[in-house]
């Protein structure tokens, strides 16, 4: 029986170049609040036991020091750095390459910091608590290995009102495993469905929003898959090595099974500048519903 608590790890390292400094992390409650307060709020609820924050060095000192630290006394909160030159063996990052190794790269590097089932979440996306109770639930239950999760939303709930989105479209069978995911570009709101180029959806459809399950042994796909990435793409200037590529190799060789949570949480983040009125007054809604304190005061973990 599996009875440790699983842990969040929080794809972080681009929040200082994507928001121009830490100082510039936006806040979208009415006490000053982030989305990833929220996150970690919502968190701590589901039960998740320990936090790991996937960093760059650059912004280490400033970090801990703005963020990290608001949580330590809440949680178990761990730190790992995702570096361009973070590389197995013999490989160097080519000349000038300045783009980060991916989604993939960022949750092997945390293989040292994590022994237990996990979450994985972006740094700046608003999942939602029901996502997490989702996703507690199963990773607290005793699993085989290359058995993980994802919790998938309905496409409706995470278009943007200013333009439009790319989706990973997921195709499920009868038992809610996934098949694989169908990345589709340009998906523009179109009343309560969706519309991209030829393609219309009613809007029910089942998307990825980078929400994911794993069992420690993810870490050993990740380690063999990032080899041969780095064989064939390493010299590359902005290949990336993403993490759902390496969940569809994983179920396309038969070494994994990947059990899609559904959710009907509205997923909120700021894919245009023009987002964030809309985010902040989802936000502020859930707060007026009572279903967040203001200020925030995260439970503390037991």
């Amino acid at each position: 029986m599996n009875n440790t608590s699983p842990t969040l790890l929080i794809l972080a390292a681009g929040m200082g170049s994507r928001y121009g400094g830490l100082k510039q992390v936006d806040a979208v409650g009415p006490s000053g609040e982030t989305i990833l307060d929220y996150s970690i709020h919502d968190a701590l609820q589901a039960g998740f036991g320990k936090v790991v924050f996937v960093i760059r060095r650059d912004i280490e000192e400033e970090f801990k020091k703005l963020v990290g630290s608001r949580y330590e006394s809440q949680i178990e909160v761990k730190y790992v750095f995702q570096e361009l030159d973070l590389l197995p063996g013999d490989f160097h990052p080519p000349a000038g390459r300045e783009k980060p190794w991916g989604t993939g790269h960022a949750i092997l590097i945390a293989r040292e910091t994590i022994n237990e089932p996990f979450g994985v979440i972006n740094a700046d996306d608003f999942y939602g608590r029901h996502a997490y109770e989702q996703l507690a639930q199963f990773l607290r239950q005793p699993r085989p290995e290359g058995t993980f999760a994802m919790v998938a939303y309905k496409m409706r709930n995470t278009l943007s009102e200013h333009g439009s989105v790319s989706r990973g479209v997921c195709q499920t069978d009868d038992r809610g495993i996934l098949e694989n995911i169908v990345e589709v570009t340009a998906i523009q709101k179109e009343g309560n469905g969706a519309r991209a180029e030829d393609q219309t959806f009613t809007g029910d459809e089942l998307v990825s929003m980078n929400l994911w399950g794993f069992q420690p042994d993810i870490f050993s796909a990740l380690e063999k898959q990032f080899l041969t990435f780095l064989e064939k793409q390493g010299q590359e200037l902005k290949s990336e090595f993403f993490i759902p590529f390496v969940v569809d190799e994983e179920i396309r060789q038969g070494r994994a099974e990947v059990q899609v949570l559904k959710t009907d949480s509205q997923w909120a983040g700021v894919t245009y500048r023009e987002d964030k009125p809309a985010v902040q007054s989802f936000i502020q809604e859930l707060v007026r519903q009572k279903i967040y304190p203001t200020p925030l005061q995260p439970k503390t973990a037991s």
